[in-house]
């Protein structure tokens, strides 16, 4: 009986294992060739798995790259956690976790330039994926203004979270993706001024 179990959690990290290799694969491939000229044969050669094991995590490339850009977000927007750890004030938080966040974005700018631009053109399940990925973003906005003591609308959120998707954008259009760390004092301070305005209107 023991031995079963053991097979089943084998089978189950075997699973979890190929589905990071494709993943980091499609990762690598797309930064080097884009995401239309990559293909599923590609992602397999990259992982060193079969198109078989492929087809048995993801129904198609789209589905692969849907899951590779929800797992990135949430990699990033784990860099976006307020810390007091230090004795921090808020204000100097918020520039800390915008700086961790454009760091992160940074390190790897082939692909954040991928994964930015097109999940756009992935159809209805891409655009839900950057919703979730974009309202979650706005939750953490509104947490840290929680802090605060303001209660920041949702639609309010998604509008800063709109500014600073744009902010990056323009990042990659203009290729400076590396660069993006020093702009956060610059972005931390609008997305306080916002923050703290709104007590101000409330």
């Amino acid at each position: 009986m023991t031995q079963v179990y053991g097979s089943r959690a084998d089978s189950f990290h075997s699973r979890r294992h190929h589905r990071r290799r494709l993943l980091e694969a499609l990762a690598v491939c797309v930064a080097r060739h884009g995401y239309a000229q990559t293909t599923i044969a590609d992602i397999a050669a990259a992982a060193h798995v079969s198109k078989r094991t492929f087809y048995e995590h993801f129904a198609d490339k789209q589905a692969c790259m849907i899951a590779l850009y929800e797992s990135a977000s949430e990699a990033s927007r784990r860099q976006l956690g307020l810390d007091d750890a230090e004795g921090l004030s808020w204000a100097e938080q918020v520039e800390r976790a915008v700086r961790r966040y454009f760091s992160h974005l940074a390190t790897r700018p082939l692909l954040m330039r991928a994964l930015f631009m097109e999940v756009l053109s992935l159809g209805p399940e891409g655009l839900r994926a950057r919703r979730a990925n974009l309202d979650a973003l706005a939750e953490a906005i509104q947490h840290s203004a929680d802090t605060q003591g303001v209660t920041l609308p949702a639609a309010e959120a998604a509008a800063l979270i709109g500014m600073l998707s744009e902010w990056i954008l323009l990042a990659i259009e203009q290729d400076r993706v590396a660069a993006l760390p020093d702009d956060a004092p610059a972005v931390a301070a609008m997305l306080r001024a916002a923050i703290l305005g709104r007590r101000l209107t409330a």
